[in-house]
């Protein structure tokens, strides 16, 4: 197994130039004097260059064929520079930076109910096949799976917070925010729940755990009835193998045979799609982080597209396809953890 991972993270540097090939590539559909606004980071620039633009797209190289500007782009990609963020009046390093901790959140506090409460659901329909409860966790699936989620989260906002005002949008509430930002609050990872707890401001903590309940319950729901479809198949079609047969003919109680001969070989297909999942998850959910008003990664990429900022675009798109790659690597170790037929050469 060593060697395969040394094999493909050999291999990353190809894949991540190939990458950055395609994403740079969008950028020659774009005249060069849309291109200026996001190189030039002083507004008075642009005010001395407004009679003769021309003399700034030659400045900024913006004039040159479209593989010198992608090598000049690759040499500050490799400084670690992603340009300038019109949208944001940052870089995009520090816009990335402020953002990732929110989405981070959003995703840790996700990802548990996403995986359990799907394969929990997904095994119990499989082990009541075509009983009442198997139709009624398969139309739970069929209505998540078909609702889009910016309806489901709007809808949510409307009775949870429009009526009953319990779970509102945003990160924190007025007064919860400004404690965060007070000079008395030390911020270590950005997260407000686990800043909050490192602080001992359990108030804050709680406040934001109440700003988490809408979009994960969103995220939950949607991805549940993904989850919960290919674990029941998955669990329905080992149900039928040999070995199971053979495990209730020894006289195994079902339990037992459902957690040492079904589940662990169920559970494979469920381990790819989780592990895409868990990737979403980190590179921005921009239709639930929207609705929300959740301020990380998938706002900040729906804001920069809106105000056309193709370099924060640019970069956030090159960020995680770098974690897409990394993150397939990490499941395909998975397999043969969960699997031990499954051998990595």
């Amino acid at each position: 197994m060593l060697n395969y991972i040394i094999r493909r993270l050999l291999f990353l540097p190809i894949v991540l130039v190939a990458v950055t090939f395609f994403v740079f590539l969008t950028t020659a559909f774009l005249s060069p004097y849309q291109q200026l606004a996001t190189h030039v980071k002083d507004p008075d620039e642009l005010r001395r260059y407004a009679g003769n633009l021309d003399a700034l797209v030659t400045k900024y190289g913006l004039d040159q064929p479209f593989y010198v500007r992608y090598w000049n782009w690759l040499k500050n990609l490799v400084r670690g520079d992603l340009g300038w963020s019109e949208s944001a009046n940052m870089s995009v390093v520090e816009a990335l930076t402020k953002r990732l901790p929110a989405t981070i959140e959003l995703a840790l506090f996700a990802v548990i109910p996403v995986i359990m409460g799907g394969v929990i659901l997904g095994q119990t329909a499989a082990m009541n096949h075509n009983k009442p409860l198997d139709h009624g966790i398969r139309i739970f699936a069929i209505v998540g799976w078909s609702l889009p989620d910016f309806v489901f989260g709007l809808l949510f906002l409307m009775y949870f917070y429009g009526a009953l005002r319990w779970f509102p949008p945003g990160r924190l509430s007025v007064w919860a925010d400004q404690i965060v930002m007070s000079s008395s609050f030390v911020r270590y990872t950005g997260m407000n729940t686990i800043d909050a707890i490192l602080n001992g401001e359990w108030q804050v903590f709680l406040d934001a755990l109440r700003h988490l309940v809408g979009p994960v319950i969103t995220l939950a729901y949607l991805w549940w009835a993904f989850i919960l479809r290919i674990t029941r198949s998955s669990m329905l079609d080992v149900l039928n193998k040999d070995h199971v047969r053979t495990a209730r003919a020894k006289g195994l109680p079902e339990r037992k045979v459902v957690t040492r001969h079904v589940r662990r070989n169920a559970l494979i297909p469920v381990a790819t799609v989780a592990g895409s999942m868990v990737i979403g998850l980190l590179g921005g959910v921009v239709i639930v982080e929207t609705v929300f008003d959740f301020k990380g990664v998938g706002m900040l990429i729906a804001q920069g597209a809106q105000q056309l900022d193709y370099t924060l675009v640019l970069g956030t798109t090159l960020f995680f396809g770098l974690l897409m790659v990394l993150g397939n690597l990490v499941v395909d170790i998975l397999y043969a953890v969960i699997d031990p037929r499954v051998r990595l050469e």
